[in-house]
């Protein structure tokens, strides 16, 4: 019998790359997002639902579907927009998740559920690199909602004895974002001749495509042990954002000028780098080279912006 993966939020960024790499690995994949069917990944999935969540139709069709894993994507996930409207966060990620948890535990107990969390509830952490046991100090209400997100899978799981697990997701790219540092980098070095990026160049990332985010995933939903642990998404390697800039216009032939503001937003940490250890011992390695993803990234951007 062939396993049954569902996707809530299907149609966004990581969403899409999870259903790609499960269907590759001979699964089914429902899926469920607020998009119009043009703007789902329709494509090799068993079927898609366009739902605004929570929805009680979502009780429906997991009784009907039955799925084994339940890998939840669905959510906010702007740092900015949280600081501007919290509310929203707040219902977009902590309060959904429990609704969603909820829906699990009264129609499919059975199903383990693995959860999108964020490096973000890290804030800024004492030193590098940041391992799982490192206490949480969100800076932004983004990260305090999904810490609280992890807490609601934490309670499922002992309480109601629900398979749970949380993914603290570090910095994700690859093609098909449209927001963050790598996609601001490559509008401006396309469209200007000089280039001002925020910072001062020396904050770092830990960049990890979402290729190795969805095969992460795959790992934690076949071998975790789904007791409301978490694990950390990454690479391990630290990156500025200065040497990020130079890899991408170098990968785009830029010949303008590049500065820094010295402005670092409210909620962004200035400093990370994951400890992966702990994926590891369940089969992950990071397989794509930062340079070479960078690159196929840049080619996605001018091909999406200048269309060649």
């Amino acid at each position: 019998m062939t396993n049954l993966l569902l996707v809530t939020g299907v149609a966004g960024f990581i969403g899409r790359y999870v259903a790609r790499y499960f269907i590759e690995q001979g699964w089914s994949v429902v899926g469920t997002d607020n998009s119009p069917p043009e703007n789902a990944p329709l494509a090799n999935l068993k079927a898609y639902h366009r739902l605004q969540l929570p929805d009680p139709t979502l009780a429906t069709l997991i009784e009907s579907y039955s799925p084994q894993v339940w890998i939840h994507c669905a959510g906010r996930a702007s740092v900015a927009s949280s600081i501007t409207d919290p509310a929203s966060d707040f219902y977009g990620n902590a309060l959904l998740t429990f609704e969603v948890l909820n829906t699990l535990r009264i129609n499919a107990p059975q199903c383990k559920f693995i959860y999108l969390s964020s490096a973000a509830v890290y804030g800024n952490p004492r030193s590098l690199p940041i391992s799982e046991d490192h206490l949480p100090s969100p800076i932004s209400p983004y990260g305090f909602h999904k810490l609280q997100g992890e807490q609601l899978c934490l309670e499922f799981s002992k309480v109601y004895g629900i398979a749970t697990a949380s993914a603290r997701i570090f910095s994700a790219y690859g093609p098909g974002i449209r927001r963050q540092v790598m996609w601001d980098i490559c509008h401006k070095a396309i469209f200007q001749d000089s280039i001002t990026l925020q910072g001062t160049g020396q904050e770092s990332r830990d960049f990890i495509h979402a290729l190795e985010i969805a095969k992460a995933l795959f790992i934690i939903a076949n071998k975790a042990p789904m007791q409301g642990e978490t694990y950390n998404l990454g690479t391990g390697v630290e990156v500025t954002i200065s040497e990020l800039a130079e890899l991408l216009l170098d990968a785009l032939d830029y010949q303008g000028s590049l500065k820094f503001d010295g402005k670092v937003s409210a909620g962004n940490p200035l400093n990370w780098q994951a400890e992966i250890t702990k994926i590891q011992t369940l089969g992950f390695q990071p397989e794509v080279p930062l340079k070479q993803g960078v690159r196929t990234f840049a080619n996605w951007c001018r091909a999406e912006l200048v269309g060649i």
